[in-house]
């Protein structure tokens, strides 16, 4: 054909204008084979043995991807069989070693292969092994490069699984360790109750932070008194059987009256006094707040590195939390604790705990740590938000209720039982009393080196109560706004 245009002839016998496409090359067939059965024996793993530099029993390599004829190794190299994808890291200990491509073979008299692989060449002309990750096995082979840290040798099991090596807890020698149990990541296994109490951030507080009369008041003076006053009782009674004069037993037993009232009245309402002692004290301002100063600062609560969870409502992120249960002990009835006694009130179960957090002054706006965390004093009048009566002979416990006993392992056989819960969410108002430091422009709020009194209060009948280590004051976070922060 006589035009300038390049044309060529199909298959068919069709002329078609352009010149004739080229020869694709045929992409690699991938394909998987079966792994046999070791039993137990590495050497009987075929390529799996290679993978480990462990000579295997006489089985040949199996090669997947279309072969014909029969190839043979030969010094021409006629055909060409290609390595081709990822190699599979040793620690996953897969077996599926596969060579795909085509095999095609050569002329009728010999049939080679070419093997084309990529990479430097060693001194007899070999390709040069490269492998990257953690290898398996004690010894590496001088041809061979290995990058990344090596894991102990894998015991000669058989056992083919999945992922790394490396997978899961490993114990001091860096050899896996043996866990038994459902197999799920360590932190799902951990109580977050019991991973909270044992962490060294939270403080765990105690009966003894409440407010107590009797370990406010001095037991020098309490035991003077009580020898005094068995002093004038016996001389009272004595001069009466005497000479029938009762005027020194009315005036010891008026006296006696007088003290036990001031000892009642300190007792039912000493706390509510140094509440309402806090609430009047007047706050300082951190801008002008000197390094060491005994201040007040009321402001808004921000959350720190470790936010608690209230026991019973789980609320989330909390700086403090305190769940109480108390039962009442009757005649029959069993004790609370040892020192339970008839007809009152004793405490049985108690998770009160504090972290560190962070208040914004009202007045200054400025933002201070305060330090209630790391095993802190802290002493909490906190305001509960939720108490609960419960009297299983009478009505039917709540299934809330029946659950956080059977947690606790604590049982309900018809007991009178109250539980009390309060607790300082993120967005509260607080008061707190500390310690202003100043370390590298961190401002923060820790406990004083020595408890401070708030002296008598003769108004109100009070003697003095001391106040150790940084004090908070929260009122029913339930009934107030909380403000976002």
């Amino acid at each position: 054909m006589g035009s300038r245009f390049p044309s060529h002839q199909l298959s068919n016998g069709l002329y078609v204008s352009g010149r004739p496409e080229q020869p694709k090359e045929r992409a690699p067939t991938m394909s998987s084979v079966a792994m046999p059965y070791t039993g137990g024996d590495i050497k009987k793993s075929g390529e799996l043995g290679k993978m480990f530099d462990i000579p295997v029993d006489g089985s040949k390599s199996r090669k997947s991807g279309p072969i014909t004829g029969a190839p043979s190794r030969t010094g021409s190299f006629g055909g060409a069989a290609s390595h081709s994808g990822p190699i599979m890291p040793n620690a996953a200990a897969r077996a599926a070693y596969t060579t795909s491509g085509v095999v095609s073979s050569g002329g009728a008299g010999s049939v080679s292969l070419k093997k084309s692989n990529s990479g430097p060449l060693n001194k007899h002309g070999e390709p040069v092994k490269k492998s990257s990750g953690p290898q398996s096995g004690g010894v590496t082979p001088s041809g061979r490069q290995n990058s990344g840290p090596i894991p102990p040798v894998l015991p000669t099991t058989g056992l083919i699984t999945s992922g790394p090596i490396s997978s899961g807890p490993l114990n001091s020698s860096g050899a896996p360790r043996k866990v038994s149990g459902p197999l799920e990541s360590m932190g799902s296994m951990k109580n977050p109750a019991s991973a909270v109490i044992h962490n060294q951030a939270v403080t765990v507080l105690s009966q003894d932070d409440d407010f107590s009369f009797r370990k406010n008041f001095p037991k020098l003076i309490l035991w003077s008194l009580i020898l005094l006053f068995v002093m004038g009782f016996i001389a009272g009674g004595f001069i009466l059987g005497a000479v029938h004069n009762a005027i020194l037993l009315i005036v010891v037993v008026v006296l006696f009256g007088a003290v036990a009232s001031f000892f009642i009245w300190n007792t039912c309402f000493g706390r509510r006094a140094i509440m309402a002692y806090i609430a009047h004290y007047p706050d300082a301002e951190l801008r002008n707040a000197k390094n060491g100063q005994f201040v007040k600062i009321s402001g808004v609560v921000t959350c720190g590195n470790m936010p608690l969870e209230s026991s019973f409502q789980r609320v989330p992120r909390c700086v403090y939390t305190s769940t109480s249960l108390y039962e009442y002990r009757g005649w029959e009835s069993k004790a609370a604790n040892p020192t339970h006694r008839r007809f009152s009130w004793g405490l049985r179960s108690l998770e009160r705990r504090a972290v560190d957090f962070y208040i914004s002054d009202f007045q200054s706006g400025l933002r201070a740590l305060v330090k209630t965390g790391y095993g802190a004093r802290v002493t909490p009048y906190v305001d509960d938000s939720l108490v609960i009566d419960a009297n299983p002979g009478a009505e039917e416990l709540s299934p809330d209720f029946l659950k956080w006993l059977g947690e606790r392992n604590l049982s309900s056989d018809d007991r009178i039982m109250r539980m009390k819960e309060g607790y300082i969410k993120e967005g509260s108002t607080v008061s707190v009393m500390g310690v202003v430091q100043r370390n590298d422009n961190v401002l923060m709020i820790v406990p004083p080196p020595e408890p401070m009194t708030t002296g008598c209060q003769w108004a109100k009948c009070i003697f003095p109560a001391s106040l150790e280590g940084i004090v908070l004051r929260c009122e029913d976070t339930s009934k107030n706004d909380v403000i976002p922060v």
